[in-house]
């Protein structure tokens, strides 16, 4: 059966990429995975966004991609060091700090795809989600953390469980049985679809027997992070469910 956060909403899925930061004007210094990233992605029509979670000094459940402030602050320390006073302070002139109960708050139409970037994160999601359930799929590199995080919602009294994206090992191991056209349905129970990019280290993970086998088994495929309109409009013809762009707005428009 299909899970609700793919019921009722456009196909192919144009899931936003951290929100829209891309296409706002460079000098308004917007950061990704912000309350103004958001907003814009939701001004453009997006249904989904994608996003990404850390946990701070406090224990809150905030959107940030990377483990440590480098990248976009030049602070090497760590986002669980950090309080979160001192990282709304910083967000502040550049699209404003999220956590998540803020994310499903200020944006109550919106399907959120959340991946859980640290094991810290599992325990205390999953209050924050059990009522929003329908609406998120839950997704992480890290099967353990993936599992962890699902469990704590159901845990929190969901009515159901989130949707939920494989993690590495099993778009691994979908690669692996789909070449050798072998079917994947035990690696794939519960799995409502793979996120992987069209190659990795060379390597070509896309393919049509990998498409048509999780197809079978009633799992999407998306495609990140495709911001190209050609390219996104080859993925689709050639059986993607869905794409993950930087440029959601595009997306729409090409798709």
């Amino acid at each position: 059966m299909t899970h609700p956060y793919l019921t009722g909403a456009q196909h192919p899925r144009i899931l936003a990429h951290r929100g829209l930061a891309s296409a706002l004007d460079v000098d308004s210094g917007c950061w990704e995975n912000t309350a103004a990233a958001f907003a814009a992605a939701q001004a453009a029509g997006a249904e989904y966004i994608e996003t990404d979670c850390q946990v701070t000094a406090d224990g809150d459940v905030v959107l940030i991609h990377d483990p440590t402030l480098e990248r976009l602050t030049g602070d090497p320390r760590p986002v669980s060091e950090v309080r979160t006073a001192e990282l709304s302070r910083l967000f502040a002139d550049h699209g404003g700090l999220m956590t998540v109960a803020d994310a499903l708050e200020s944006f109550p139409d919106t399907r959120f795809n959340i991946d859980v970037k640290t094991l810290a994160a599992a325990e205390p999601i999953g209050a924050l989600l059990a009522p929003h359930a329908h609406r998120v799929l839950l997704t992480s590199f890290s099967e353990r953390y993936r599992r962890a995080a699902l469990t704590s919602v159901m845990r929190a009294g969901a009515s159901i469980r989130p949707a939920t994206s494989g993690g590495r090992s099993t778009i691994l191991t979908l690669r692996s049985l789909s070449s050798l056209r072998l079917s994947p349905a035990r690696a794939l129970r519960g799995i409502d679809a793979v996120q992987i990019p069209e190659r990795h280290a060379g390597i070509r993970l896309l393919t049509p027997q990998l498409i048509r086998a999780a197809q079978r088994c009633g799992t999407e495929v998306h495609v990140w992070t495709v911001n190209d309109p050609e390219d996104m409009r080859r993925l689709v013809q050639a059986g993607a469910d869905g794409i993950v762009t930087d440029r959601a707005d595009l997306a729409l428009q090409a798709l």
